[in-house]
C-alpha cells in the first residue's frame, strides 16, 4: 500500500520545480531495462545513461505538468472532472499535504495516476501501463506546485471590479509578453501554427528553443542568424496595448512595465527607461563575444535580414593592424579539429592564416539567451523596490512559461490583486480575474468603462461594440470580442 512517506519523501516534493527527462519517444527502443516495473527516478538515470545529449534537451515537464488546463477536462473514467480536481485542490489546502494523502492514494479511495490530472498533470504515454507508484513523483510535483500557487482574492470577480482596481491604484507593474505585438504582425513564440516555434522544424533542432540557447550560439551562430530576420523588429509602431501601458504612466499609475518582448516597442511608445525593465534584452543594442565591444543595434541589421552572421568592427580593426605588424597569435590548446570545421561553416571571410593571428568576434544582439542570466536590473528592481509599492499586477499577453520572469506573480505580496488579460488562459496560475481576448480589445473596453481617452489609429470608432461574456463554469472569467459600430 502507498504511504504518504512514499510520494512526500521520495519524491521531489519539498523542492523548486525542476526539469524531468522524457525516458521514451514513441520510435525509441534503446532502453533494454523494463521501465514499467521500475520507479521513475531510476529509470531517468537509466535513461540518461544511454544518451545524454539526447535526454537533456527533452522536456517531460512541459508535456506532463502543463499538459491539462482547467478547460481541457473531460468527462473521462481516467481523469478527474472539472468539479472533482476544484474539491481535491480545495482539500489539499484545508488538511494538508499529509492527510491529504493519506485521505485520498493510502486509502485507496484513487489512484495517483486519476489524482495526477486533478493538478494539471497529463499521464504521459510512456507510463502506461506502469504500477500506480510510478507516478508518485508526477503527483509530488503536482501537489507542490498547487501549495505554491498563489490563492485567488474572492472579492475581486467582475469586469466592473477589474475597472475599479485600475482607477483606484497607483503603483501597477505591468507583465507583458509577445500578445501585445501580435496585432503588428510581429509573430509570438509558442501560437500553434503562427509562432515562430512552429516555423522551426526544419532546423532539426531537439527542441526548436535552441535556437536561442547561449551555447549553441557560442558554438555556431549561423543557426540563429538564418533566423533572426523573422524575429527582427520591421516597424516602430505600437500597439494599442502599448499606448495602454503609456496611459497608465501618463496617469501617474504605472510602478514599472517588465516586459519580455525584444523588440524595444516599448521604448516606440514612450515608456520612460526609468519606468522599463526589459527582462530578455533588445534589438537596441548588440556586443561582441570577444572584446565586449557595444554598438547601436541597427548597424548590424543589414547582416541579420541577409542571414549573415555579423562580426565585430573593432576585432577586424585590431586583427589587420596586428597583421600588418606581422604578430601573430598561435592557435588556442582548446582548439579541436572539429571546432575549426564549425568555423569553416561560417567564417567565409577568414583565410587559414587570420585564424594564426585571431579571430574576429561574433556580434550578438543584447537579448538574452537561454543559459544567460537576466539583467541586475531587474532583480534589483522587483525585490528593493517594487514588492513593497506594488497595489495591482497586470498580466497581458503571455502564457509565463518562461522562468524566471514566470515567478513574478508568485513572488509578490499574495494581497496584491492580479489581473490577466491574453487570448488563452494561464492555467498554472490563479489570477483574480481573467480578461481573454485580443489584448488590443480588451484594454480598450476597459478604458472605455473607466472614462479614459485611449487614443490610437489601429482602435475602432468609440461607439464599436465589445462582447463581453462571462465564461460558463467561472465567476471571474470573461470573453471579449470586438463586434460592429
Amino acid at each position: 500500500m502507498a504511504s504518504s512517506g512514499d510520494i512526500i519523501h521520495s519524491s521531489p516534493l519539498k523542492v523548486p520545480v525542476v526539469e524531468i527527462v522524457d525516458l521514451l519517444s514513441d520510435d525509441d527502443s534503446s532502453i533494454d531495462e523494463d521501465v514499467d516495473q521500475i520507479p521513475v527516478c531510476d529509470a531517468l538515470d537509466i535513461a540518461k545513461d544511454e544518451d545524454d545529449d539526447q535526454w537533456e534537451t527533452e522536456s517531460f515537464y512541459e508535456d506532463a505538468l502543463e499538459g491539462i488546463g482547467d478547460e481541457e477536462f473531460v468527462d473521462d473514467v481516467e481523469a478527474c472532472s472539472l468539479e472533482e480536481a476544484h474539491a481535491f485542490r480545495k482539500r489539499l489546502r484545508k488538511v494538508g499535504e499529509d492527510q491529504f494523502i493519506i485521505e485520498t492514494v493510502e486509502s485507496r479511495t484513487i489512484t495517483a495516476k486519476k489524482l495526477c490530472t486533478a493538478f494539471g498533470i497529463k499521464p504521459p504515454h510512456f507510463l502506461d501501463g506502469a504500477p500506480d507508484s510510478a507516478y508518485y513523483p508526477l503527483l509530488g510535483l503536482g501537489i507542490s506546485r498547487e501549495l505554491s500557487k498563489r490563492v485567488k482574492l474572492p472579492q475581486y470577480n467582475t469586469v466592473d471590479d477589474a475597472v475599479s482596481l485600475l482607477k483606484n491604484s497607483k503603483n501597477i507593474i505591468v507583465l507583458t509578453g509577445a500578445g501585445i505585438s501580435t496585432s503588428l504582425g510581429i509573430p509570438d513564440f509558442r501560437s500553434k501554427d503562427t509562432g515562430l516555434y512552429s516555423k522551426l522544424q526544419h532546423l532539426g533542432l531537439n527542441d526548436p528553443q535552441e535556437v536561442f540557447d547561449i551555447s549553441l550560439f557560442r558554438e555556431d551562430p549561423t543557426i540563429f542568424y538564418s533566423v533572426a530576420k523573422d524575429i527582427l523588429p520591421s516597424t516602430n509602431k505600437y500597439s494599442p496595448t502599448h499606448a495602454f501601458i503609456r496611459l497608465l504612466q501618463e496617469k501617474e499609475k504605472l510602478l514599472t512595465n517588465f516586459t519580455q518582448n525584444i523588440d524595444n516597442l516599448e521604448g516606440h511608445a514612450g515608456i520612460l527607461p526609468e519606468k522599463l525593465i526589459q527582462c530578455h534584452g533588445s534589438f537596441a543594442t548588440a556586443s561582441c563575444g570577444e572584446c565586449q565591444y557595444k554598438v547601436n543595434g541597427e548597424e548590424i541589421y543589414k547582416d541579420l535580414k541577409a542571414g549573415r552572421v555579423a562580426r565585430c568592427d573593432r576585432c577586424i580593426r585590431r586583427l589587420r593592424q596586428a597583421k600588418s605588424n606581422g604578430l601573430k597569435r598561435k592557435r588556442t590548446s582548446n582548439s579541436t579539429s572539429s571546432s575549426k570545421k564549425k568555423r569553416n561553416d561560417y567564417e567565409d571571410g577568414f583565410s587559414e592564416e587570420d585564424y594564426d593571428i585571431a579571430t574576429a568576434g561574433v556580434m550578438k544582439p543584447d537579448i538574452t539567451f537561454f543559459g544567460e542570466g537576466l539583467p541586475a536590473t531587474f532583480h534589483s528592481r522587483l525585490t528593493a523596490h517594487d514588492h513593497g509599492l506594488v497595489d495591482l499586477v497586470i498580466v497581458i499577453g503571455t502564457s509565463l512559461k518562461v522562468a524566471p520572469v514566470s515567478e513574478i506573480p508568485g513572488f509578490l505580496p499574495a494581497h496584491v490583486p492580479q489581473l490577466y488579460i491574453s487570448r488563452t488562459t494561464c492555467s498554472h496560475i490563479d489570477f483574480d480575474i481573467d480578461l481573454l481576448g485580443d489584448c488590443d480589445t480588451v484594454v480598450a473596453e476597459l478604458c472605455n468603462r473607466a472614462g479614459w481617452d485611449l487614443q490610437h489609429e489601429m482602435l475602432g470608432p468609440a461607439s464599436q461594440k465589445i462582447d463581453v461574456q462571462l465564461v460558463s463554469g467561472y465567476a471571474s472569467r470573461y470573453s471579449f470580442k470586438a463586434g460592429t459600430a
